[in-house]
């Protein structure tokens, strides 16, 4: 069989459309290289959102070329698109994909005759990635994105649910839905009015134990309708919404080209907090972008104390070439950046394990997702609201959904006390117990 050996850089979406390539590799014969085997091709997903991303994708090409010289190299992905022929250069690559939309296309060259439309399983991981749109038309000032993906495609209902119930019939419980400007979902396709919480909500009626989470969003494109989804179908749909703020200064949002103002942004968050049980609230901020002053970054971070986000992503402005703002007077000095980051941080810190603490005593639903590897007897999970979980038990609760109970924090993450329920409610399993093929149970000790 002949082998492969791929590389993924860069978001949720490049890793879905890596795995769909994959698996039409594997409809052809291929199997994956094993470690130190060569591999007669490579494929490599590469990312262009900095400078840095594109140093990273042509390093990993030249790993995989020294490695592997018999291979040949696809490259595909946004850095792809923006330099195609700085990536033709490049030693062993034999094609160079600028357009995702081409990948049916080149696996039909390669041989492939029934080229799937979506994917069966997600590699490993329990948590499966599926994505349902494509395109931003944003033009934010420092984003490259709207540059290489420019053109919105949002699949089809029938297919989405078509590839989740694969994908549930594979033993993945949790699906992430993800596009590159998620809330433009449906404005592309023909025939009667489809938004994201006619796709949320179609998803949900499917039967079997599944949960939906929905990956970034603008603030002001959760609509009432997607609220109504989410709270009418909690225990299906994740009370967790990313919502991408990138400054809380007015000031610095018009030089972003960003559309919404903080005012905005904060009616749509306590909008979401009225509305749902707790949710967690996740988001993005750049500090020191050009102009940005000290009170700029007071009010940023006056921002985020207000909404009380349970997670901050906070990237230090990178001059971006081919954006506006890469030009733009008052560039700010990287040790203000990394100080501006660092004191966000903290307070981001201080927020999340504030939130934690306060889901003690509340019902949980946690996807187990691995083994610990330094306590023996406990399983790690994320649960519904995002947050990182220990819970006792055995490899047999792998990939479950169960429920179980927030207890105190420690080491960043929750602590689950009291019993593990699976989610079906078929079995019960109690807390640091493990349930052996005869059907008994076993004590080894509490998870605390």
């Amino acid at each position: 069989m002949p082998t492969v050996k791929t590389v993924t850089l860069g978001c949720k979406v490049n890793q879905y459309e890596t795995e769909l390539f994959r698996q039409g590799l594997a409809r052809l014969g291929y199997r994956e290289a094993a470690d130190g085997e060569p591999a007669d091709l490579c494929v490599v997903n590469t990312c262009t959102v900095t400078a840095h991303s594109d140093a990273k994708s042509r390093k990993a090409i030249r790993h995989l070329a020294r490695h592997n010289p018999r291979a040949e190299i696809i490259v595909m992905g946004c850095y792809a698109t923006r330099a195609a022929e700085e990536v033709t250069g490049l030693p062993g690559v034999v094609e160079v994909v600028t357009d995702k939309r081409q990948l049916p296309e080149l696996l039909g060259r390669l041989g492939l005759l029934d080229v799937p439309n979506g994917i069966s399983t997600f590699g490993r991981r329990h948590r499966a990635y599926v994505k349902v749109q494509d395109g931003c038309r944003m033009r934010c000032s420092y984003c490259i994105i709207p540059t290489v993906r420019p053109v919105l495609v949002s699949r089809p209902v029938g297919d989405v649910l078509d590839e989740i119930r694969r994908l549930a019939d594979h033993g993945h419980r949790e699906i992430v839905l993800t596009g590159i400007h998620l809330g433009h979902y449906g404005v592309d396709l023909d025939g009667p009015r489809v938004d994201l919480a006619t796709l949320v909500r179609r998803i949900v009626e499917q039967p079997g134990q599944l949960r939906a989470r929905i990956s970034s969003l603008e603030a002001a494109e959760v609509t009432p309708e997607l609220l109504a989804v989410m709270a009418d179908h909690d225990q299906r749909v994740c009370p967790h919404l990313h919502l991408s703020m990138q400054s809380g200064s007015d000031a610095v949002l018009r030089r972003m080209q960003r559309r919404w103002p903080v005012g905005r942004f904060l009616q749509q968050c306590h909008e979401v907090r009225r509305s749902l049980d707790r949710p967690a609230l996740t988001t993005d901020v750049i500090v020191g972008f050009p102009g940005e002053t000290d009170a700029d970054f007071a009010a940023t971070c006056r921002v985020v104390e207000e909404v009380g986000f349970s997670k901050i992503h906070i990237f230090r402005f990178s001059p971006r070439q081919g954006t506006p703002a890469a030009d733009m007077p008052g560039q700010i000095p990287e040790r203000t950046k990394l100080a501006r980051a660092a004191e966000l941080a903290e307070i981001g810190g201080r927020l999340r394990l504030d939130y934690f603490r306060g889901l003690a005593g509340r019902p949980l639903q946690v996807l187990v997702e691995a083994m610990s590897d330094d306590r023996p007897g406990a399983l790690l999970g994320t649960s519904e609201r995002y947050a990182p979980v220990v819970l006792a038990g055995g490899k047999e609760l792998l990939g479950q959904l169960v429920s179980t109970t927030a207890g105190p924090v420690l080491g960043g993450r929750i602590q689950a006390t009291g019993p593990v329920h699976l989610a079906d409610g078929s079995a019960h399993v109690a807390a640091g117990s493990t349930r052996v093929s005869d059907g008994s149970v076993q004590q080894p000790g509490a998870c605390s």
